[in-house]
Order: structure tokens, then sequence, then C-alpha cells
């Protein structure tokens, strides 16, 4: 039923694409290879990168998508930059091979790919460097990010080394200096237990050769291709890696692919559009689902807070619709990543987050928001104090005079930097830990003077 789905799908595409697949004894899918002729296109002006991301369904079924990278490439969409979907029969080398061929089969222009750019977890590396003899492989700095983003969650960090480890290792992602880099394995060799260490393969940082495929890029480049990469990433995780069906994840795919083309990447190209047909104004199920739950959060927001404190929240929740957010999960409690942001939320009720929103004001903040959205959950009665529920306040300078006050802030911000000068003392050497000390004695005895000692 699905294939006939999905074959349906491709005869209403008016420039037939590639599809070649394979089915299993049972009669399911068990290989497949997709290329539409825009795909084709855009390969053809950039052959020069291939980067290779693997996702994974319930089956254990592995989706390879070829998308192309570089200082060349500059197309905006979701999957603009995709270029070929494949699913090997099995991930031996025999699969990948026969995978590999069909793909230079249909695109001379693989003889021109100088670099591929792979996850750590790709183990048939003589295969890949056999089927394309000129190009260099090597790992992705996305990749790489999202390996060590993973380690530090798994490793069950403080809260502080944690934070300290995930903000620097973005800051060092969005400009990927040698200096940036050495600065960065010698906080992983500070901050991990040794026996730990060897899991994180920092030896990768000082890898120059991984970098200098990635190091052209400006910080704002870094940050808009690294929050490109996070949302195929999530896109194709989506639609394939959590449906056991391989072929309703595939139709699923092509249905979202087609209904948002790369009409403006295929105008900066010069090539002609994929299709004539204007863009749907119907998402797939998936985002229509999102804009349903977002739509209950506002209403539930509307029914339950004060205008004023609705007023503040959505606010937020517009925030987290315009921004990527990662979710690791936790035992007790849920981390919360919205692009620069990272702060740790407790969801059960009453809910509560680190960041400055939820601590100043007690209100459902961007990460609590984030956790309902994610969770298809609304918000409760009981998840706010009583003095922000509806019929409580007249306006919103009301409500935030009765709750913010300048010893507050003060002490927030001083909270907040309390805790950060006392983790980089913590995790430095023991000279400079003396030197550091001192000047902040020297500050201390400076503003009370020395013969009241301050605790430091």
């Amino acid at each position: 039923m699905a294939l006939t789905m999905l074959n349906e799908l491709l005869i209403e595409d008016p420039s037939p694409p590639l599809l070649l697949y394979q089915l299993s004894k049972t009669a399911q899918l068990d290989a497949l290879n997709y290329q539409s002729c825009f795909m084709q296109g855009v390969f053809a002006h950039f052959p020069e990168i291939l980067f290779i991301h693997r996702t994974y369904n319930p089956r254990g079924k592995v989706l390879y998508t070829f998308l192309v990278d570089g200082p060349r490439v500059q197309l905006e969409g979701h999957l603009a930059r995709a270029v070929y979907f494949a699913i090997p029969a099995k991930e031996d080398a025999e699969g990948l091979a026969q995978m590999f061929q069909v793909f230079k089969k249909f695109n001379p222009a693989w003889e021109r790919v100088c670099t591929i750019l792979v996850d750590p977890h790709f183990l048939l590396l003589p295969t890949l460097t056999m089927e394309f003899p000129t190009a260099e492989v090597l790992l992705s700095a996305f990749h790489i990010c999202k390996f060590l983003q993973g380690k530090f969650y798994q490793l069950s960090l403080e809260q502080p080394v944690e934070r300290v480890l995930l903000t620097s290792l973005q800051s060092t992602m969005c400009s990927a200096t040698a200096g940036n880099l050495r600065k960065l394995y010698t906080l992983l060799s500070t901050c991990i237990p040794p026996a730990q260490l060897p899991e994180l393969h920092s030896h990768w940082l000082l890898n120059d050769r991984i970098w200098l495929a990635h190091r052209w890029r400006s910080r704002a480049e870094s940050s808009h291709y690294f929050q490109g990469l996070e949302v195929t990433a999530h896109v194709l995780s989506q639609f394939f890696g959590t449906t056991p069906s391989v072929e309703k994840g595939m139709t699923a795919l092509l249905q979202y692919l087609q209904q948002n083309s790369g009409d403006k990447a295929s105008f900066s190209l010069g090539l002609s559009p994929p299709n004539n047909h204007p863009p749907s104004d119907g998402g797939p199920e998936s985002p229509k689902v999102e804009q349903l739950v977002e739509a209950r959060i506002q209403h539930s927001l509307n029914a339950i807070c004060t205008g004023p404190a609705a007023q503040l929240c959505l606010g937020e929740l517009a925030v987290v619709q315009k921004s990527m957010h990662l979710i690791g999960s936790g035992s007790e409690k849920v981390n919360i990543q919205i692009l620069e942001d990272t702060h740790r939320v407790q969801p059960q009720t009453p809910a509560s987050c680190s960041c400055y929103f939820n601590q100043a004001f007690r209100l459902p903040c961007r990460h609590i928001l984030t956790v309902l959205s994610a969770r298809r959950q609304v918000l409760q009665p009981d998840m706010l104090p009583a003095g922000w529920t509806a019929g409580c306040a007249a306006s919103l300078g009301d409500i935030v005079g009765s709750k913010w006050s300048e010893t507050l802030d003060k002490h927030l911000a001083v909270a907040l930097l309390t805790e950060e000068v006392g983790q980089l003392l913590q995790h430095c050497g023991q000279e400079e830990f003396e030197r550091r000390y001192s000047t902040l004695r020297e500050l201390a005895d400076s503003w009370i003077g020395p013969y009241e000692q301050v605790q430091l």
C-alpha cells in the first residue's frame, strides 16, 4: 500500500525523478535510491564537497542523505542542499558499494568530488575510499559537535561543568581557530575525569585538516550553517527516524520535499524550477501537528494567565517558534538549548527553569514552553504562582511592579556572575588560581577595606 502511495507521488511529479528500489521476500522495501532532476542539477553545480548524513529508523534501516557543502554553496531551505537519498539493503561493504555505484552511474560529476564529510561512527571508510579514490574523507565539524554534545549529556557531569563545556563547544564551533580548538581541548582535559576522557576523542580538535574544511566560515556563517544542518537532521529524523515503516517514512519525506521545493535555490542557480505549481499552503502532517500544539499552548496561556502574564509568555513562545531547540532527557530534569541559551528545566509541577526570566517572574519561560511543545502538552493552572492567574492583576505595570525589584535584579546578576567565576577558579591550575584569587582579594579590599575581611 505504501509503495503504491510512493509510486503515485512520483507519477504526479512533472519531472520524473530517479527511483530504484528493491523488495524483500515479504514485499517490504529493502533498498532504495532516489534523486529528483533538481537534486541532480544541484550536485552537478556543486560536486566538490559531499556531506553524508545517516538516519536510522526503528527497524534498523538507515537512510543515507547526500548534501553538497563548501564556500560556493549558498542555498536556502531545509533540504535545499540534499542531492541524493539512499537506503542500502544492508549496511555492509557490499550494500554500500552498490549504493555508491548507483549514485555514480547517474551523476557523472562524481569524479569532481574532492572531499567527503562523514560522521565519527562511519566505519566502512575503505568502501568509501575505494568508490571515490581521488576524494579525501574527513570527519565533519557538525558531526563532531553533535558527538561531543551527546557525550557531555551521557557523562552526567555537574550542571555548572556541563554548562561551561556546552557553551565553550558552541563558541569554538562558530570560530574554529587553532587557538580556540586548543583551549577547548585543554578544558576537556581539565573537566573530564581521566578514565572517561578517551571516550570523547578530544584529539580530533587538534587535527587541523578537519577544521580547514570548516574554518573559512565567519562566526555568523558558522552559526547559520550549524542551525541549517540541525533543522535538516531534525526533518529527516522526524519523517524517517520515528516511523517503523520504511515506505511510509520515505513517502512522508518526499511529500515534504515536494511541498517545500527549493524555488529560491533554483533561481540562484539559473535552473528551471522543478515544477510550476504554486507552493502549497498546507505542510505535511507533522508540521500541522506542531502548529496545532502551538495554538493550544497559546489558548491555554490566554485562558489561564492574566493578560499581562499571557503577553510575556507569548513573547517567549514566539522565540521558541523561530528558534532551533535541542532536548536532552535526564532522570529528573530535561536539558534545553535554544540557539545560544542553555538552561535546566524542572518540568514537574511547579515547573521551573534556571533562566533569568523564570527566576525573576516565576512564569513559564521559552524553555518550559519548549518542553510543553515537544511533549504535546499545554499549560496547567498549578504550573504558575497564584498571583499570575487570571483576575489577580489589572495591568502589565502592576504585575511587573509587584514581582520585580532592583534588589532582585542585583541579586540575580551577582549570583550568575559568582557562579561563573567560581567555575573558572575551580578548573584552572594552581598558579593561575593563586593569581586570580589575589586579584579578587585586592578588588574586595579596595571596595570594603582591608580591616573588614570579605569571604571569597
